[in-house]
């Protein structure tokens, strides 16, 4: 019998990506630009775990999410699920944890989610969200600063979009009396566009006075040519527009955005992106009443999530790439190593590397050769207590000892550091 061990190539589940260094380098510097807009408003970040009871999922969605999402028994035959999405988690959190803290609570976060669904372009088995969640108030104010929010964030990562905002109590408060699953039906024709169905599921099912309500709402064209019975819904529409425009935010009514989630209760919104096909949604949000449905007060609350995948598609950042140099050596390895050991602790935000190959000089300078800078360690260097910096680029070459090696590359990399920035 042979011993010789098969080898097995295994390839990545289907729905999931590999992700390069080039291309973690662009994701990382996108959520960084996210992070710093978030947190400069005041938001702090929250994270839950990846996988959470499943009933958690079912309470806010339904049973029929089960078909839609990783649910599985562990070892003890508890039904736990992968998290579909995270807004259910933070209100498990704040319910548990936050439900006595001063409010308005601000957290944000950016995780991976998992949805077990045909992989098409934008749509992936494992997907990441960039979301936030205002958790306390119901004033105009904090849909308003909500909106601006993700409307900052998607501007200032250079994305050509359009913002929709809609109020959904206006058509919930047309509805109100009838069965749930009517209702949903309903919601579920308006937020995909079927007006022709809509008509139809309407009129057979006995609807017409609350169909022709309906209608009058979802062909408003503007705040003003909403119909007169839903005034309170129309005027808190209105001052959320009214701090959009002091707050400088470029959006269109429209009444058909209705986040086809039950939980959702007032002022919603969503964000649409060219070159992204179908799949333009790039953003969605609104305010809700979820915490009570996991067993806290009904506490109401405002929040979006970002399609990061999507938003990736269509996004292309300056990735600020570090100032690197090389420690190159003939023959000198434990030298190179307690140079490049001394620059990492004088040197902040810069990328010092060695050789870990025993290649030769000649060999190591090409290797590095898009490197900044190379700085050789030879016999003659550490007899003499100097060291000779290559500038990488120009060729150019000159001999310093070790302090003035160090204020030399702090000197370089401060100018470098400037010139990224304008750039």
């Amino acid at each position: 019998m042979s011993n010789q061990t098969k080898t097995v190539r295994v390839e990545k589940p289907r729905g999931t990506r590999d992700f390069l260094p080039d291309e973690m380098e662009k994701r990382r510097a996108v959520e960084r630009t996210m992070r710093k807009i978030v947190e400069s408003y005041g938001y702090r970040e929250i994270c839950t775990p990846t996988f959470e009871h499943l009933e958690l999922f079912t309470l806010k969605s339904g049973e029929q999410i089960v078909e839609e999402i990783y649910a599985f028994k562990d070892k003890s035959g508890r039904n736990l699920a992968l998290r579909p999405e995270l807004t259910a988690p933070v209100m498990r959190v704040f319910v548990n944890d936050c439900a006595v803290m001063p409010r308005p609570l601000r957290f944000y976060y950016f995780a991976n989610c998992f949805r077990y669904e045909r992989p098409q372009k934008g749509r992936y088995r494992e997907f990441w969200q960039f979301g936030v969640e205002l958790i306390g108030s119901d004033k105009p104010e904090s849909d308003a600063e909500v909106i601006t929010l993700a409307y900052t964030i998607l501007r200032e990562l250079g994305l050509d979009f359009e913002l929709h905002v809609g109020h959904v109590g206006i058509l919930r408060n047309i509805l109100k009396g009838i069965d749930a699953e009517t209702s949903s039906k309903i919601f579920r024709l308006i937020d995909k566009n079927k007006i022709d169905e809509l008509e139809s599921f309407m009129l057979n099912s006995g609807l017409e006075n609350v169909y022709d309500k309906v209608i009058a709402v979802i062909q408003a064209e503007d705040i003003d040519s909403l119909p007169d019975f839903a005034e309170s819904d129309v005027e808190k529409l209105r001052r959320v527009c009214e701090l959009l425009d002091v707050c400088g935010v470029d959006y269109s009514v429209n009444t058909r955005v209705v986040r086809g989630l039950d939980y959702y209760t007032g002022v919603v919104f969503e964000v649409y992106a060219e070159n992204l096909g179908a799949q333009k949604q790039i953003c969605g949000g609104g305010s809700y009443r979820l915490a009570h449905v996991f067993g806290g007060e009904n506490v109401p609350s405002t929040g979006f999530a970002i399609g990061f995948d999507r938003v990736m598609e269509i996004c292309s950042p300056e990735v600020q790439k570090p100032l690197k140099v090389a420690v190159v050596h003939a023959n000198q390895l434990e030298e190179s190593i307690k140079l490049a050991t001394k620059l990492r602790k004088e040197l902040r935000n810069v990328v010092v590397v060695t050789d870990v190959m025993g290649r030769s000089l000649k060999k190591q300078l090409s290797y590095f050769s898009e490197f900044d800078f190379a700085i050789i360690v030879g016999k003659r260097e550490v007899e003499r207590g100097y060291y000779t910096v290559k500038d990488m680029k120009s060729g150019k070459q000159e001999e310093l000892e070790l302090e003035e090696l160090i204020e030399k590359l702090f000197e370089k990399t401060s100018a470098w550091q400037k010139e990224q920035k304008t750039n």
